[in-house]
């Protein structure tokens, strides 16, 4: 053999394996498996089944010894020729490798070949000239072996080339030999997966192996981990994992057995043994379901892969696994060679093998089509002849092929004394991972004995469920123009579009219920929301939490539903049902489809009219709803946003107290309180209903009226909304320091404004845009961008009847929580006195809004939230429109006047949430205002 096919050898040499269950097929080896692949070979026909000869009963006469050091030593004597097979099985393969070491056995086997302390060159380089064959080392998951053929007169010399590297070699590992043999690896890499399919395995590992499992990594490894490999850790793997305890010698050929233990004994007996190896034992990564993934390569032809997880080498549902796939692809007369190749010519090539493993194994069917095949149909194809060979089994001749083909190839390879599949190669494998070198004989018999039964059994244990589909498709012939866009500027946007709001109309129902109405034929949907004209300003301090709890009652059951019947109608409807509140409205929202759009108002109706308000749908809400005060009492930026709208509007407030109410104000609710709620709300001269979607008048009037005509109000007028004194005035800014350790801290600072006026609106959103109400903004560029102290900070003004309340808020790490209050400050100051907004600052602003506005009303749901806002805060029909034109109209004059309104001085009142260990100094220090210290509902902490 010649140098240079030595060298192929060697470079897939990660690739070998020693016994696959489909060995008597041709075969194809994959640079990137550990597995020998079969592909179809080619039958002139299939001969009728006739009585034939059983296989011949072959035996492999071996003597074992094992030394005091543990090494054990297998003699095979075979006088035929004057030649000798040695053969070394190291129990280390990439199964052993930790975390963050994969590729070390590989990498370690060339390591091996580069010289030991006595022998300090190229192994090859003695081995030559001692007329060594059939010679190679390769890894796998579970073992690293090495092989020769010598000349019986050259035994000795070859035992010392190998003992030296068993017991002498770390002296010759020097930090430029690992350099160089970490570069050949990782070019073994790229090679192989620059190949067609060369990195089809690396999906299959990832896939079908958590990361955890002994399989879960390749045998070459990563880059990332070959490159950490230094010189103490390689060193160290080999003093694990290398000494004769574990490791197997098979002499083969011309010699007695007491010759070779003699030798043996001389060479390798002085070797210390090694500490004891933990070896995983079967670990079965069993799948379940369908995976499936796509990965483009650069191919000709597509391919499919399919992998199921199965038991591992020497299980006998592992061999009758690998005669499945031999009945499956080997020969013309093979279920699938013969229907997608022969007949259909639909596919170029089919093969099916179990890639055996010491620990588990996967049985692989792969699929090669012709060029634009649809992989799809090809898998069908595999299904179902997979499907009718586990139905039915395998024919009396199938199975007699496939246990023919299989056992002849076993004695053909019992010719050799070495190399793949010769007798040495077979009594190291049966000792090393079966513990008995006759190994190979169980499962011959086991071969001889197989029936049909056996195999449909095995796949239908295996290969029924628990799949993974990996098809390979060739990358697509794009290609870029030759010619492209003009790249010297960015080309200017064209004329703005006018956004106009869509269409509605009014009108009432002979009950007095106002409906909003905006037909919108895009979607076959129809949204509705009820507005009733009462919030947490409708329910009293003592009461609080009840119009948010009320709703959440109300869509929980009805006189004729509960909970669990609703929720199966509107899965039935394919419609959705919600309730909320906040201080000026109460809603209850629906979105229907427009085929069931009758059936879906009949359940409307029913919640809106006819609460049940049952004592366990009471108590299940409530629960949900304490659940979630709790959760706010820990959440910082909900205890800033309750504490800074308390100290300014007053905690007695309906604006002012927490929308959700305390844990004991809810707690000391009840049903009749909520049913109390929707009496004195719930009433049609008290409520709007707003419908978007795909609905006329003509066709929704009707609905409408059957459904509602018989609510009517009450004779009483609608009860006064509660109202409560605003906070105090405050003679200077406050900050109000809420205790809470952490990374972070959260800043709000805010004031009460003018109510909103349609007429300088525009200009308010404007302003705030550029001071905070964007990504771009002042506010969290400075923070966020420019000083890295925050992930975003922004401005804006809340949608109140009345008094608003404008607000900054951010999150910013604990150690510049001073520094970020004084930069908010700083810009809340500037955009009035020296810095204010500039007309580049204006037109980037305007332009976003004016043209984001195009597509604000895209949905159903936008426009709905839209007219209810229209119908809460009382605003003209036309404000929208108004509005986009307005920001268009808005100039560096009106933006500085608006932030005159809206930002004036600053911020009446700050809150800080954070370590106040910290903060509280430094707060104080920067004399902005008084520091007040508060628990998270704003009461005084001393």
């Amino acid at each position: 053999m010649s140098l240079p096919t030595l060298r192929r050898l060697l470079i897939g040499g990660v690739c070998a394996t020693a016994l696959l269950s489909g060995a008597a097929v041709a075969q194809e080896v994959d640079p990137n498996s550990t597995s020998i692949v079969p592909v179809a070979t080619v039958e002139e026909a299939e001969p009728a089944l006739q009585e034939l000869p059983p296989l011949p009963d072959v035996q492999i006469p071996y003597t074992r010894y094992v030394l005091p050091n543990g090494l054990t030593l297998i003699v095979h004597e075979d006088r035929k020729a004057p030649i000798v097979a040695v053969n070394i099985w190291y129990h280390v393969g990439s199964k052993n490798e930790p975390t963050g070491r994969s590729g070390f056995a590989h990498l370690f086997e060339h390591l091996m070949f580069n010289g030991s302390e006595n022998f300090n060159s190229d192994f090859f380089k003695a081995t030559e000239l001692l007329g060594a064959t059939d010679q190679n080392g390769t890894t796998n998951r579970d073992r690293t072996n090495y092989f020769q053929n010598v000349p019986t007169s050259a035994l000795d010399s070859l035992l010392w080339l190998e003992s030296d590297r068993m017991g002498h070699l770390l002296g010759a590992v020097s930090q430029e030999r690992l350099d160089e043999q970490r570069g050949v690896v990782q070019n073994e890499k790229r090679q192989g997966e620059n190949q067609p399919y060369g990195r089809v395995f690396n999906e299959i590992t990832d896939a079908t192996y958590p990361d955890d499992h002994p399989y879960g990594h390749t045998v070459i490894g990563s880059m990332d981990d070959l490159n950490a490999a230094d010189l103490p850790t390689v060193q160290q793997w080999f003093r694990d994992y290398y000494g004769p305890a574990n490791a197997v010698i098979v002499l083969a050929g011309d010699i007695s057995p007491e010759e070779a233990l003699q030798k043996v004994t001389y060479y390798f007996g002085d070797i210390p043994p090694g500490p004891p190896v933990t070896q995983p034992e079967r670990m079965i990564s069993r799948m379940s379901g369908e995976q499936r993934e796509v990965m483009y390569d650069r191919v000709g032809q597509p391919r499919l892969y399919k992998v199921w997880n199965v038991p591992p080498a020497g299980d006998p549902e592992t061999e009758h696994l690998g005669l499945i796939a031999q009945v499956l692809t080997s020969g013309r007369n093979s279920r699938l060679f013969k229907r997608m190749v022969f007949d259909d010519q639909t596919a170029t090539g089919v093969g099916a093998f179990v890639n055996e493993g010491e620990v588990g194994s996967q049985f692989i069917i792969t699929i090669t089509g012709k060029p634009g095949q649809d992989l799809a149909e090809l898998e069908a194809v595999v299904d179902e002849e997979l499907g009718r060979l586990l139905r039915d089994g395998p024919t009396a001749n199938e199975l007699e092929r496939a246990r023919t083909s299989t056992g002849a190839g076993l004695v053909r390879g019992l010719e050799r004394i070495g190399g793949f599949g010769g007798k040495s190669d077979r009594l190291a494998q049966g000792e090393v991972f079966h513990g008995n070198p006759d190994h190979w004989r169980e499962s011959y018999a086991r071969l001889l004995a197989t029936r049909p039964q056996d195999l449909v059994a095995a796949g239908r244990e295996w290969l029924t469920d628990g799949s993974y589909t990996l098809e390979v498709r060739p990358f697509p012939n794009y290609a870029a123009a030759a010619t492209g866009a003009d790249r010297s500027a960015m080309p200017t946007p064209g004329a703005t579009p006018t956004a106009n709001f869509p269409a509605f109309e009014r009108f009432e129902l002979s009950n007095g219920l106002d409906v909003v109405l905006a037909t919108r034929t895009g979607v076959p949907t129809v949204s509705m929301n009820l507005i009733v004209d009462s919030g947490t300003a409708g329910e009293g301090a003592e009461k609080a939490g009840l119009a948010v709890l009320t709703p959440q009652v109300m869509t929980s059951g009805t006189d004729d539903l509960d909970a669990l019947e609703i929720s199966d109608r509107l899965q039935l409807l394919g419609a959705t049902l919600g309730g909320s509140s906040g201080v000026d409205a109460t809603s209850i929202s629906m979105t229907a489809i427009d085929s069931r759009l009758e059936e879906s108002l009949d359940l409307y109706a029913d919640v809106i009219l006819n609460p049940a308000f049952r004592q366990e749908d009471f108590d299940r809400a409530r629960v949900q709803q304490v659940a979630g005060i709790q959760q706010a009492d820990r959440n910082p930026g909900a205890v800033a946003n309750r504490v800074l709208a308390g100290s300014l509007y007053g905690f007695e407030n309906p604006y002012g107290r927490p929308s959700a109410g305390t844990e004991q104000t809810v707690a000391a609710l009840t049903p009749a309180d909520a049913e109390a709620y929707h009496t004195a709300w719930f009433r049609p001269d008290n409520a709007t209903l707003v419908v978007v979607g795909d609905v006329t008048r003509a066709e929704l009037t009707p609905l409408l009226e059957a459904r509602f005509r018989g609510w009517t109000a009450p004779a009483a007028p609608v009860p006064q909304r509660q109202t409560a004194a605003p906070a105090a005035a405050s003679t200077g800014p406050v900050i109000y320091l809420v205790d809470r350790a952490g990374p972070q801290s959260t800043i709000t600072a805010g004031r009460l404004v003018p109510a909103l006026d349609p007429a300088t609106e525009p200009a308010i959103t404007t302003m705030n845009t550029a001071l905070g109400g964007a990504f771009t903004s002042r506010i969290n560029m400075n923070l966020r961008e420019d000083k890295g102290w925050s992930y975003g900070a922004g401005s804006g003004v809340r949608g109140t009847r009345g008094e608003r309340l404008f607000l900054v808020s951010t999150g910013v790490q604990s150690d510049k929580t001073a520094e970020s209050v004084l930069e908010i400050d700083r810009e809340l100051t500037e955009v009035l006195t020296g810095r204010p907004i500039t007309d580049e600052e204006l037109a980037a602003h305007k332009s976003n809004l004016i043209l984001g506005a195009a597509g604000q009303w895209e949905t159903n749901a936008a426009v709905s939230g839209d007219l209810t806002q229209m119908v809460v805060y009382g605003l003209p029909e036309d404000y929208f429109d108004r509005t986009t034109a307005g920001i268009a109209a808005t100039t560096p004059a009106t933006v500085t006047e608006a932030a005159r309104t809206i930002v004036g001085d600053g911020p009446t009142v700050w809150v800080v949430v954070g370590d106040r260990a910290v903060l509280e100094p430094r707060l104080r220090a920067l004399n902005i205002g008084e520091v007040r210290v508060v628990d998270v509902y704003g009461r005084p902490v001393q």
